[in-house]
């Protein structure tokens, strides 16, 4: 196959709104030997390996970790920037959950200068992956956080982590995620110290802040509240957005060093820089927002949409225009789930269709795509399929909503 057959970088906005990032195109088992080879660089020699998201949340935990085991800083030079990893466009979310299979530029080469505290990214649905490499190019003793991730069933895990706690010579792990308590109680009792905040009061990072022994400075402090705004889509900040785009577009290696040594008050590079990817940004918006339909569910009305987009301000368009629960389908195939006060159950319809995350942001991926037909399918039916699987997952959670809305109405009846 030709390479710009599958090359995302330059397509016109029409054309990349619809389709996915050139990561999509790469043989899983190419990706895999990639990120053996980043991983096994960044390990070489590390004190400390973290497991996280690479979204700002996320990466702000490494940046946390990294400050309190005094960490190098591996500072970027402004006209680096040029040179960045061209942006993920599209996501496989629970929080911004970002996949290499979906970059317009997954081939990056491993960071140039060591960290004792080395950096693996990890999606939800790859952490058994990162804790088996930990566990394979780790060295003895070394401590190993988890960050900004939680399993749906401890039986993904089991045994890879099974298989880092014997590397490992400490194993924390810290997320604000729900979790069901007995995957929780497993992941305690095999040896983790595990601390799980609230996840309508604190993001990650807050959870890190307050569970490491270690007396951060202001700026720290600062880069929890204001990560916090908008991984809880508080949005009261406006540098929340500058943080969570940045941290989106470029790689996860310079937005831990750029926050280590600015905080949440970013350079005028970095601004600049964000200026010029929210041009594109909004263009892919307004696209998606174009393709927006509503549907009535049980006395909700659900939006959905399909395209290659910054989910959470589509998922605020739709709800401006009367949406309690929101709906926004990637090219990739994963789909982003956004709620409202209205409705807080978006985990729950995420959990039916392979998914899972927050009550009121979640994210998934259905198990529907068999061959390169059903994308081809997804690509020129703008999600139809997919669409139609997450309605009716939809239509299974408000069912199961009434139907215990009667079983407590009878029971105050019988009382």
């Amino acid at each position: 196959m030709y390479d710009e057959l599958i090359a995302s970088g330059d397509l016109p906005l029409a054309r990349k709104s619809v389709l996915p990032g050139t990561g999509f195109f790469l043989p899983d088992t190419l990706e895999e030997d990639l990120e053996d080879q980043q991983i096994e660089a960044a390990l070489e020699g590390a004190e400390v390996a973290v497991i996280a998201d690479p979204d700002a949340d996320g990466l702000a935990c490494v940046a946390l970790i990294r400050e309190a085991y005094g960490d190098v800083q591996n500072i970027p030079e402004p006209e680096d920037d040029e040179d960045a990893a061209d942006a993920t466009d599209d996501a496989d979310e629970e929080n911004v959950v970002i996949e290499a299979g979906d970059a317009d530029d997954p081939l990056e080469e491993p960071e140039p200068t060591p960290h004792n505290v080395a950096l693996v990214p990890a999606s939800p649905h790859d952490v058994e992956d990162a804790l088996a490499r930990v566990a394979e190019y780790g060295d003895e003793g070394i401590d190993l956080f988890v960050c900004d991730l939680a399993p749906d069933r401890y039986e993904y895990v089991e045994d890879e982590l099974a298989a880092a706690l014997e590397t490992a010579d400490r194993v924390a792990w810290y997320d604000h995620h729900q979790w069901g308590d007995d995957v929780a109680q497993s992941v305690r009792d095999a040896g983790v110290d595990l601390v799980v905040g609230d996840s309508d009061e604190e993001c990650s990072a807050d959870v890190v802040y307050r569970s490491l022994d270690y007396e951060f400075d202001e700026r720290y402090e600062d880069l929890a509240a204001v990560t916090r705004d908008h991984d809880l889509w508080l949005r009261e900040d406006p540098r929340s957005d500058d943080l969570a785009d940045y941290a989106y577009w470029t790689d996860p290696a310079e937005y831990v060093e750029v926050v280590r040594e600015y905080g949440v008050d970013l350079p005028d590079w970095v601004e600049e820089y964000i200026a010029e990817r929210r041009v594109e940004k909004e263009a892919l918006i307004d696209r998606a927002i174009a393709r927006a339909e509503y549907r009535e569910i049980g006395g909700y009305t659900v939006g959905v949409t399909y395209g290659r987009c910054s989910q959470n301000e589509v998922a605020e368009a739709m709800r401006e225009e009367g949406a309690d629960a929101s709906v926004v389908v990637k090219p990739a195939g994963s789909a982003s789930i956004r709620g409202t006060d209205a409705f807080d159950r978006c985990h729950e319809v995420a959990g039916k269709v392979n998914g899972g995350g927050h009550p009121k942001a979640a994210g998934c991926k259905p198990d529907i795509y068999d061959d390169m037909l059903d994308f081809a399918n997804h690509w020129t039916s703008r999600g139809a399929v997919t669409k139609q699987v997450i309605l009716d997952a939809f239509r299974e959670v408000v069912a199961d909503e009434a139907d215990e809305a009667d079983a407590t109405e009878d029971e105050t009846t019988d009382a």
